[in-house]
């Protein structure tokens, strides 16, 4: 997954760059390096995290609940591109539907954003440690969560922050392995059973076991691989005619998500097709890397799955941190506590601290598909108020001197809605408790602060410092 996408935010403000007498970033992005970030962010291993629950919740169609997943994730995309060019500020979500449809409903769309970035660092302790667990199932899990959180902290406290470069050897070092794999899987799969074994239709449909109910449940689950896409829409200021590049880089990002995501749980599927056989779903790749490549690659996938999963964790354990003294320095939450700043690191050492015992209590408390579904509760969310501030701003009140399109304007941001809609109700229940219980936090919050909705509402920062 890319909870590895810790939704990350450039500092833009508005009036847009280039504006005559105002100062703007430079624009020196090209649509490669829009597509290079959005990747970084993205990871190419979203899915391998979920590929046992992906399997377990479509009753073995994990590579069809991907690919139609794509379909709304591409839709919205574009709405996300679209809106990046009339708002290229930081906020994402929050800021499109906060100006285009209502500053309140914008306050929920952040409400829901700021638990995504409470769970991810939450995500990334798991993973590790039910990696690190198949290697040495002798350490207790919480242990492992603890010190997993504990080093993100002290990592934060200490200012040290993750560079694109880090990220970069990050990303060229996990494609040479997933591309390993695929070698492996190939000579394994025609080893074991020629052509059939290699090319077969049961990953896609297999007429035994597909039921059309665990195929919504499926895809409101294959959302997370896609997670992040997003990013590159806050980088609309630095980019050469953002106009094409901003939407026409999101799009590829995600369509290149897509079709990864869907040949690495195809080879998942072909490799260990009885994924009920298997020790624990949530190791489920760590199964099949064993089959093709022998303990090494087990060995070596476990390290890098550690690795990406701590550093997408890290990053997202700041964000909040950030977030929150973002919220406290202007009085959303109380100052006192929530604004402080460390005086010698400069960081918001109380909300880094606190982040990360939300993080660890949260591993002993919330399984692990049940922190997915909920981080994809508010994920949704974010989908659909985008798509709808996309129909409103380009249809009902476009901007001037642009013409309408019914197809464009109309048809797609709607529809896109509808699917994000649809997977949102495909989600467990007890996610749309939890994810609703949330929401009604914050409508409350809101109503105290706001003397009942007759104020306007208060404003998140989602600039990351």
């Amino acid at each position: 997954m890319s909870p590895s996408a810790s939704r990350s935010e450039t500092t833009l403000s508005p009036p847009a760059a280039g504006t005559p007498g105002t100062p703007g970033l430079k624009r020196v992005l090209g649509l490669w390096d829009l597509i290079i970030y959005g990747m970084i962010i993205v990871q190419i291993v979203a899915p391998v995290p979920i590929a046992g629950l992906l399997e377990q919740r479509s009753n073995g169609h994990a590579v069809t609940v991907v690919l139609i997943a794509l379909l709304g994730m591409m839709i919205t995309a574009v709405s996300y591109g679209r809106m990046a060019v009339v708002y290229p500020m930081a906020g994402s979500a929050y800021s499109y539907v906060a100006r285009t449809i209502n500053p309140h409903l914008g306050f929920f769309t952040g409400w829901a954003m700021f638990l995504d970035y409470l769970l991810i660092p939450l995500i990334s302790a798991i993973i590790p440690a039910l990696a690190i667990q198949r290697l040495l199932p002798g350490i207790p899990f919480a242990a492992l969560t603890f010190l997993i959180v504990l080093g993100m902290t002290a990592l934060n406290l200490r200012g040290i922050k993750a560079t694109a470069r880090a990220n970069m050897v990050l990303l060229l070092v996990t494609s040479a392995v997933v591309g390993l794999f695929v070698i492996l899987a190939l000579r394994f799969l025609w080893q074991r059973s020629g052509w059939g074994g290699v090319f077969s239709m049961h990953p896609l449909y297999n007429p035994a076991t597909f039921h059309t109910s665990t195929i919504f449940g499926g895809i409101s689950l294959a959302v997370l691989s896609y997670i992040g896409f997003d990013g590159v829409s806050t980088l609309a200021e630095d980019v050469v005619n953002p106009k094409r590049n901003v939407v026409l880089a999101t799009v590829v990002v995600c369509f290149f998500t897509g079709v990864l995501s869907a040949t690495e749980l195809y080879f998942f599927h072909q490799v260990i097709p009885d994924w009920k056989s298997v020790a624990d779903p949530n190791t489920y790749y760590l199964d099949v890397m064993k089959a093709v490549g022998g303990p090494l690659l087990f060995t070596v996938f476990s390290i890098i799955m550690c690795v990406s999963q701590f550093g997408a964790g890290f990053t997202g354990q700041v964000s909040a941190a950030r977030l929150v003294y973002g919220m406290g320095r202007d009085n959303v939450l109380p100052r006192s506590l929530f604004g402080y700043l460390n005086p010698r690191s400069r960081n918001p050492s109380r909300n880094i601290i606190l982040v990360g015992v939300l993080a660890f209590v949260g591993t002993l408390l919330l399984p692990f598909d049940a922190a997915c579904d909920l981080l994809n509760f508010g994920a949704y969310l974010g989908f659909m108020g985008v798509n709808l501030s996309s129909f409103i701003c380009y249809y009902l009140k476009p901007p001037p001197g642009h013409r309408r399109h019914i197809l464009w304007d109309a048809l797609l941001p709607l529809a896109g809605f509808l699917l994000c809609f649809v997977f949102w109700l495909g989600l467990p229940h007890p996610a749309q408790i939890v994810g609703g219980i949330w929401l009604a936090i914050g409508m409350a919050y809101c109503a105290y602060k706001t003397r009942g909705f007759r104020d306007r509402p208060l404003l998140f920062d989602f600039k990351a410092s």
